[in-house]
């Protein structure tokens, strides 16, 4: 007996074999293009993480990566020993937050909102205008906003005009003012274009659910609490715990571009802090380090976010 199921097994691995085989020859040319993302993606993302070794190293160019002077955690305690360091990690989270909060909800609301317009025609048009400003570049971004927030711009002729102040506001000469004119840029920027993953979810909702949401004499509104937002309930985790990641990913170029030496306090991150002491000042180490320690917290802040999900019983990453 112990015979033939032996003969069995082996026959069935053989048959597995078989298969296996089959199938890569017949998916042989996604097999090969899927090697190339592999391999691209191992070059670009993964090989380059050898540099990180810089920030336990004194890094000298002229010496290389493996003849610099190993300093262990020297530089890491340089770094959160600075108090200009502190100072860019509580900017660089603040306007993370404040940008992960307002995008993310004002996307959904555009999309639902978006969904609840009729005219089919219309709708399409409004959603093309909403994501064109996706394909700006901020150089563009920063410069409307220059304009539009200067002394003599629309904004200030709006407020005298409408008699709320006497005289013109200089907008980027307040600290005050910087997290949100960054806050509107992004909003004005990315609503349109983060929009169209919860358009493509609501569309995907039953119809049969609305009907039945109609026959109980729900409005719009209810069908909205009771019906849209359920639907894309678990997009809306997933994006989430997704976009908690990118906190720390506040951004550059808008605040680089928007900053000068009257918001300086709070309109410089850690990418800006990067350039600057990595780059500008040649200390490669003291650059990588900053960048390690953002790449630690925001996976630390995936992992994090992912547990509170999975014991809320909530859709997660893994």
């Amino acid at each position: 007996m112990s015979g033939r199921r032996k003969k069995a097994k082996q026959v069935e691995t053989e048959m597995k074999v078989k298969i296996t085989w089959k199938e890569i020859k017949r998916q042989k040319v996604l097999l090969f293009w899927s090697a190339i993302i592999v391999i691209y993606g191992f070059i670009f993302y993964y090989l380059p993480l050898g540099g990180w070794l810089m920030a336990f190293q004194n890094y000298k160019p002229a010496k290389g990566l493996f003849h610099s002077e190993f300093v262990g955690m020297q530089k890491f305690i340089r770094l959160f020993s600075d108090e200009t360091f502190i100072r860019v990690i509580r900017n660089t989270l603040a306007m993370g937050v404040i940008n992960l909060v307002v995008t993310f909800v004002m996307a959904i609301l555009f999309a639902i909102l978006l969904n609840e317009i009729r005219q089919r025609r219309t709708k399409k048009v409004i959603q093309t205008i909403s994501y064109l400003p996706h394909f700006l570049s901020w150089i563009i971004v920063t410069g409307i906003l220059h304009d539009a927030l200067s002394g003599s711009g629309i904004v200030n002729e709006l407020l005298k005009s409408l008699h709320l102040t006497k005289h013109s506001v200089d907008f980027f000469a307040h600290p005050s003012y910087f997290w949100p004119i960054v806050a509107f840029a992004n909003v004005w920027k990315e609503t349109g274009w983060n929009a169209i993953i919860y358009l493509s979810a609501i569309t995907a909702i039953d119809p049969s659910l609305y009907e039945a949401a109609a026959i109980d004499g729900a409005g719009r509104l209810a069908k909205i609490m009771h019906v849209t937002l359920p639907g894309i309930k678990s997009t809306i985790i997933i994006l989430l715990l997704m976009n908690v990641g990118n906190v720390l990913n506040a951004g550059f170029e808008i605040q680089y571009l928007l900053g000068n030496g009257l918001v300086k306090s709070v309109s410089e991150t850690i990418d800006i802090y990067v350039l600057k002491w990595g780059i500008s000042q040649g200390d490669y180490a003291i650059g990588t380090a900053a960048g390690i320690f953002k790449s630690v917290v925001s996976i630390l802040l995936i992992v994090i976010a992912n547990q509170v999900a999975k014991r809320s019983g909530e859709e997660r990453l893994y």
